[in-house]
């Protein structure tokens, strides 16, 4: 978005268009009114698409009229994920080195005096403050400009809390690593702390987690966030007071229906219990369990056990209720004989099924061409391997 389509948003009749149009196909509207040099046409298709998009990731917010650009909506958290996390952060003032959109921003202004948020993108920077206008948003102050530049100029103990969602892309290129964010957090780790006692890093959901206190000494916690079980970010807590070279805590927090939580801290020390044989259930832990690696724990606290030894499926007997995560009846456990599989699975009336793979050979892509697997949510075949290392596939329905 140009500065000048974003000035040409701000115009009444154009913000009634797109109140009228909001649910129209956003191709479609571009071409009827293609021609009308008097609207800013690309610039309402994009706000059109966007809306439609924030009515599910911002279900709360999307009721204003908020102006959006493509990107930063799509870069941005979703509501649930931004209203949980900013739980964690209170007091009397926060800065956000990271605007952008503004969302995480908007949860901060309810659990602090006053926020600061920066932004180096003028456009961005004035939507972001339109859009607090709009919602009647008081207690933020923007800063146009370099992050770091201006938290250095702020006073030591400036805030209670420095929130920071840097930028994951080197070259047009996403990357995962903190080093190569922008802002750069491990750089900036030192003078972070120096204005705030404490510091939250938004950073990718892909993030390795093994070892960061090396790079970041006052690491204090890793959070693993999953909305309805796909993983959405991880969340880094620095804090003054953390012993340096102790071990940072790790949790996983699984935000569904309801919220579950667990905690390395709660855990003590957990090994993997091999089930001998399958049991009549079979159960995948939510992707934000998998990646904090505390299926473990999880494993203990519900009284289940691995498949085998290499992969987070477990299995038990009974049925566990309010297991955070997927749960399948098993139906048939089969050795994997490739000569005999297709003949197995029409046996049991089954030609098309979902299928998945972990710590298998072939890919699924290749398990549906070879044995003409087609497609299917009513069974699933699960391609992995038993307690002793053998191939295996089981067959289930969900509950």
């Amino acid at each position: 978005m140009t500065i000048d389509e974003f000035y040409r948003l701000l115009d009444q009749q154009v913000l009634e268009l797109i109140d009228a149009h909001w649910q129209d196909d956003p191709a479609d509207f571009a071409m009827r009114f293609h021609g009308r040099r008097e609207l800013p046409v690309r610039a309402i298709a994009e706000q059109i698409a966007c809306r439609q998009k924030a009515a599910v990731k911002l279900p709360s917010l999307c009721c204003f009229p908020l102006i959006y650009t493509r990107l930063s909506l799509e870069q941005c958290s979703g509501e649930r994920a931004a209203e949980w996390k900013s739980s964690l952060m209170h007091g009397r003032r926060a800065i956000d080195l990271t605007g952008g959109l503004g969302i995480d921003t908007l949860f901060l202004a309810r659990r602090f005096e006053e926020v600061i948020s920066c932004e180096r993108d003028e456009v961005l920077a004035g939507l972001a403050e339109t859009n607090r206008r709009t919602m009647g948003v008081t207690n933020v102050e923007t800063r146009i400009g370099d992050s770091e530049a201006l938290l250095a100029g702020y006073a030591d103990e400036a805030f209670d809390w420095v929130f920071v969602d840097p930028a994951r892309r080197e070259h047009g290129l996403r990357s995962a690593t903190l080093e190569h964010s922008s802002p750069d957090v491990v750089r900036l780790h030192d003078l972070m702390l120096r204005k705030a006692p404490k510091v939250c890093i938004k950073a990718s959901p892909a993030l390795e987690t093994g070892d960061l206190e090396k790079s970041l000494p006052s690491l204090a916690s890793i959070i693993v966030i999953s909305v309805d079980g796909e993983g959405k970010e991880v969340l880094l807590l620095l804090d003054r007071a953390h012993p340096v070279g102790s071990k940072p805590e790790v949790r996983a927090v699984c935000l569904g229906e309801k919220v579950f939580e667990i905690s390395s801290n709660a855990m003590g020390s957990t090994g993997r219990v091999v089930a001998e044989t399958p049991g009549s259930w079979l159960y995948e832990p939510d992707a934000a369990i998998i990646k904090a690696r505390l299926t473990a724990g999880l494993a203990r606290t519900m009284k289940l056990e691995f498949l085998n030894r290499t992969v987070d499926y477990l299995t038990s007997e009974r049925c566990v209720e309010r297991f955070p995560g997927r749960r399948f009846r098993i139906e048939a456990c089969r050795p994997f004989r490739p000569k005999s599989i297709r003949r197995e699975l029409l046996a049991f009336g089954v030609s098309n099924a979902a299928v998945q793979r972990r710590d298998f050979p072939l890919s699924v892509d290749a398990l549906r061409k070879r044995f003409r697997i087609g497609e299917s949510s009513e069974h699933f075949l699960f391609f992995t391997k038993d307690a002793s290392g053998g191939l295996v596939w089981l067959l289930c329905r969900k509950p």
